[in-house]
């Protein structure tokens, strides 16, 4: 990743998922690699399980913390709508890790909408180098589903090369000790998972 290029994340989810601590730890490691960091994050009406996207941006030198469409290296979506929505910010050859996880919004919970079936189907077909992962059973089997954002992480920190020690760090810089265990697991768990 040092290549002088500025290397874009999408991560997005709704709500109560962990995408904030997700970003936090990724800039956390970015930072540790010598890279420039910017870093945008839109909650929406995140308190109700509304959309969370954050943007995270590392390179030699970052000068906008937002990301074009089209323009993503990858996105990290928590959950498969999500995932659906912000397709369009992923770059042609660009990797998609998809967390295999359905939250109903709003629309449909009022009975509005129906969610759609076959997401990851559907972006399997427009995106080659697409990762589903279920990583909310992973981190259930962990001792908590909450911890499925460092599930996801993992397979993200390995996917785009990242130090697996200094992974373990930013974890126990950004973690509360009393979840460290827990999520060093799931990291662990993530980062096994095949790409």
């Amino acid at each position: 990743m040092s290549n002088g290029k500025v290397t874009n994340i999408l991560i997005v989810g709704v709500g109560g998922q962990g995408t904030i601590l997700a970003s936090r730890i990724l800039s956390y490691l970015a930072l540790e690699d010598g890279h420039d960091v910017k870093v945008s994050e839109i909650h929406g009406m995140a308190q109700r399980g509304g959309s969370v996207v954050t943007q995270v941006r590392m390179g030699e030198k970052v000068y906008s913390p937002l990301i074009s469409e089209g323009q993503a290296d990858v996105i990290l979506a928590f959950e498969r709508l999500e995932a659906l929505r912000w397709i369009h910010f992923l770059k042609k050859e660009g990797t998609i890790i998809i967390n295999d996880q359905a939250i109903d919004p709003v629309p449909v919970i009022m009975g509005v909408q129906e969610y759609p079936d076959g997401i990851v189907e559907r972006i399997k077909e427009k995106v080659p180098d697409t990762i589903a992962v279920n990583a909310m059973q992973i981190a259930t089997d962990c001792g908590n589903a909450k911890a499925s954002n460092v599930v996801l992480m993992g397979v993200l920190a390995r996917k785009m090369g990242f130090d697996k020690e200094k992974c373990i760090r930013a974890l126990e810089a950004k973690v509360p000790a009393k979840f460290l265990e827990l999520n060093k697991n799931a990291f662990e768990k993530g980062w096994s998972v095949d790409l």
